[in-house]
């Protein structure tokens, strides 16, 4: 078992020394098969990304342990960006964690040393994801964001997107845009991506466990 430590760049965010000792994380090195390379050349959201390997082969991303807020939930869009910012077009490392149940690959995105989830939830871009981590380290990230008001902590109670997903977004449904359509319900889904997208634009009645994969009939059936 190797172990190395990981330091959130300084030339993307400003912390105090008592956070930057919090912030190096000492953590199992995977395995070198379950680590890959390639550009970030889509981001479709805080945390979920398509990666394109040199042979040619697209990989989509999920951020492993942290949660970003919805397309059409406050600070949405400005998570997005965030992640853009750091990524898009990039050659970056991912750390594979595992595959979820609708082919996504759950990693950890590295740009030379530094741990992009680890930057999301620094930068005040994205929760950590409780129902699949506790991890202290990380929840110190989030709470320096909430006290320094960064990112989405700009707002006085933000909702946290796995309780958006169903609850607000289904007693507030977004207008309809272009990237939204007149259907809402999975026997309308033609595609797993469909689902997806429509989710996207909170059609969180697709999601009805709050787990965020839409129509677990079409979604699961791979």
């Amino acid at each position: 078992m190797h172990f190395c430590s990981r330091l959130i760049s300084s030339k993307l965010t400003i912390f105090s020394p008592r956070l930057l000792a919090i912030i190096i994380i000492v953590s199992s090195h995977p395995s070198l098969a379950d680590n890959f390379s390639g550009k970030i050349i889509g981001v479709h959201d805080g945390d979920t990304a398509t990666l394109l390997t040199s042979d040619h082969v697209s990989i989509k991303i999920r951020l492993a342990s942290i949660d970003a807020p919805e397309a059409n939930q406050s600070f949405g869009q400005k998570s997005k960006q965030s992640l853009s910012e750091m990524v898009f077009g990039r050659e970056v490392v991912v750390e594979k964690e595992t595959i979820d149940k609708y082919g996504r690959t759950v990693g950890v995105i590295f740009l030379g040393d530094t741990n992009i989830n680890q930057m999301q939830l620094a930068r005040g871009f994205a929760w950590v994801y409780r129902k699949y981590s506790n991890d202290a380290s990380l929840l110190a990230l989030e709470e320096n964001a909430k006290r320094n008001k960064l990112g989405l902590w700009q707002d006085a109670n933000p909702t946290p997107p796995w309780e958006f997903r169903h609850g607000s977004a289904m007693n507030n449904p977004p207008s309809i845009n272009s990237n939204c359509g007149p259907k809402k319900y999975c026997s309308q889904m033609t595609s797993c991506a469909e689902a997806l997208e429509y989710l996207k634009c909170g059609l969180s009645s697709l999601d009805r466990n709050g787990d965020g994969v839409p129509c677990n009939k079409i979604c699961s059936a791979k």
